[in-house]
């Protein structure tokens, strides 16, 4: 009788010991950032600076006279450096977004991964 108690407690402690953690199941709302092995300026950079900066930054009279809502704009201030300084909240950049807090990890990844990738307009 004893060793059919072990033979089901081992049983059991395989059913229970392990599991597989799903992000969006422990942490509903949370972005989960998936690693980018190809950024694309129309699919991983432009939506992120519409939703994130363009409110500011775009349009017929962009804050600052900096607008991000064209590749040739956006370019401009990749070679300068200035972009990710300031998305990186950098020593020497203006923070941005302004009054708010900092882009996510994930986000950031996105845009020096393009970046990275030699910025091409894609």
């Amino acid at each position: 009788m004893k060793r059919n108690n072990y033979i089901l407690l081992i049983l059991g402690l395989s059913f229970f010991g392990c599991y597989y953690d799903k992000v969006e199941v422990l942490y509903p709302g949370s972005t989960h950032c998936t690693e980018i092995t190809t950024s694309f300026f129309s699919v991983n950079v432009l939506p992120l600076l519409n939703s994130r900066c363009n409110s500011c930054h775009g349009g017929s009279s962009p804050s600052g006279g900096i607008a991000l809502d064209t590749y040739d704009n956006v370019l401009t201030y990749v070679n300068k450096g200035s972009l990710m300084g300031s998305i990186n909240f950098q020593s020497g950049y203006s923070p941005m977004p302004k009054n708010s807090g900092k882009m996510s990890a994930c986000e950031i990844r996105k845009i020096q991964s393009w970046i990275d990738a030699g910025a091409l307009n894609n």
